[in-house]
């Protein structure tokens, strides 16, 4: 990491967000935002996500010293579904009816991104990634074994590519990072934006 790049902080609690960007060289802090999701409204689903992204990283910008170059990224991700947006399930019920009515269809994962910059060069900048994905059709014992392991319960959308449900994800388009919560390109732009260039970033020998 360059000697003068700024602190990078994740607003999220999310480990598949920490591990995407630890994969990709990166090693954020993680300060967990204390915002109340079910209290925001919006036109649409990736209004939504990106609203919700944005009071998280502004949340977490306020408990930050406002004077130390410090990058905080807010995300928030839901699967748009017949127009409805789908985060985690409440209840294996909930994750089992859900799998029932997505096997063999298309949905679309939204994440919302907001990154607030601290220090000596302030600003924020956002933007939203969606990335279409196809799911198989699974059977009733797929499903009802799946929604056992207790994984979809712990996803937004009720699935995951980087885990158990891999295999119930024929294909996806759009950049595959986004359908794990966080978009590494989208993110590389907004970093951008800031004055910030995503190598200097970067923790390697």
């Amino acid at each position: 990491m360059a000697a003068d790049a700024p602190r990078l902080v994740l607003a999220s609690a999310s480990p598949a967000r920490l591990e995407t960007l630890t994969r990709a060289g990166l090693a954020p802090e993680v300060v967990v935002s204390d915002v109340d999701e079910d209290a925001f409204a919006a036109a649409d689903v990736p209004a939504l996500v990106l609203a919700l992204a944005t009071a998280k990283a502004a949340s977490v910008a306020a408990r930050l010293p406002a004077g130390v170059d410090t990058l905080v990224v807010g995300c928030d991700s839901l699967l748009e579904l017949d127009g409805e947006p789908l985060g985690k399930p409440a209840s294996p019920a909930e994750a089992t009816q859900r799998w029932r009515s997505m096997r063999g269809r298309v949905g679309h994962l939204h994440t919302g991104h907001h990154v607030v910059r601290l220090g000596p060069s302030p600003g924020s900048t956002s933007g939203v990634a969606t990335t279409e994905v196809r799911f198989a059709e699974v059977s009733d014992a797929e499903i009802a074994a799946y929604v056992a392991t207790g994984e979809p319960e712990r996803v937004a959308g009720a699935f995951t590519i980087d885990g158990l449900g891999g295999a119930f994800v024929t294909a996806v388009s759009g950049d595959p990072h986004n359908v794990v919560g966080i978009s590494l390109p989208l993110l590389r732009g907004l970093f951008a934006g800031l004055g910030v260039s995503w190598h200097t970033l970067w923790r390697v020998p």
